[in-house]
């Protein structure tokens, strides 16, 4: 049984403040995006639970892949026989993109299908809001504002033009973008700030992230002043990074041009979510 996680971006991301329970609450409308990777989970022929990896390189051991942690979970809560869990991965780690969380998301998925399990979607959420912050999102990914450490989801309508996404070769981790972060209290929501036109986006709709990775890694602000000169409506970074990417109402840039004027890998999703 086949799937393939899908990537988001992030339009607008608050870090609103500290909580108790060592997580930050937030405010964010996620948006996803036609960049998937491929998600392949079959009955065991050996006996034994085995992932497979492929595609991108993936940062750790695979014990610690999301994939693998979202099949024990439920193999504890439900007591699944062993599988085989084949992953290819086209979006990039480190991104800001999701892509992790996003498969995590599609495994539970998928074991509810492949055994029946009768899971409905708020089952779903609840067991991906405990393996990752943005897990619950990718159940079911459509449009939604975001909130709490990532697991509040609520629908949001919310058609775009054209998204082209640069990755350069570098990766951020997210929990060293939190350390560095000042959270801070905003009088707009994200969610009423998108209801201005794009070409307000600009001076309104701001990722608290890109400050402090910006300093870290100038090829952000590189690449965002790229995709303006291109024509982008809007540019921003997605997430903690270090994806940065344009809204385009007209034409897209030339891709290949782009990939070697930004030197990172380049997408674009031209189909509206």
């Amino acid at each position: 049984m086949i799937l393939f996680p899908q990537a988001k971006i992030n339009l607008g991301l608050h870090v609103l403040r500290c909580r108790q329970d060592g997580y930050h609450d937030i405010d964010s409308v996620f948006y996803p995006v036609n960049w998937r990777d491929i998600l392949e989970i079959v009955p065991s022929p050996d006996g034994k639970c085995s992932f497979f990896p492929s595609g991108l390189q993936i940062p750790g051991q695979p014990e610690q892949n999301l994939v693998v942690r979202a099949w024990r979970i439920m193999e504890q809560m439900y007591h699944l026989p062993p599988v085989h869990l084949y992953l290819h991965k086209t979006i990039p780690p480190g991104s800001g993109l999701g892509g992790g969380s996003s498969d995590a998301a599609g495994t539970l998925v998928l074991l509810n299908r492949l055994f029946d399990l009768g899971l409905d979607t708020t089952t779903l959420r609840n067991i991906a809001a405990g393996i990752g912050s943005d897990c619950a999102f990718f159940v079911e990914p459509a449009p939604a504002c975001v909130s709490g450490r990532g697991e509040v989801i609520a629908p949001y309508s919310l058609s775009l033009p054209s998204i082209v996404i640069v990755v350069p070769p570098v990766s951020v981790f997210t929990a060293d973008a939190y350390a560095a972060i000042r959270p801070s209290e905003r009088d707009q929501a994200v969610a009423s700030l998108l209801r201005k036109p794009i070409s307000l986006w600009k001076d309104l709709l701001i990722n608290d992230f890109e400050e402090v990775v910006g300093k870290q890694l100038p090829l952000i602000q590189s690449i965002k002043a790229l995709l303006y000169s291109k024509g982008a409506s809007y540019a921003s970074m997605s997430g903690s990074g270090s994806a940065v990417y344009g809204i385009f109402e007209n034409d897209i840039p030339d891709t290949e041009r782009l990939r070697t004027e930004s030197g990172g890998l380049v997408f674009v999703s031209s189909c509206r979510s």
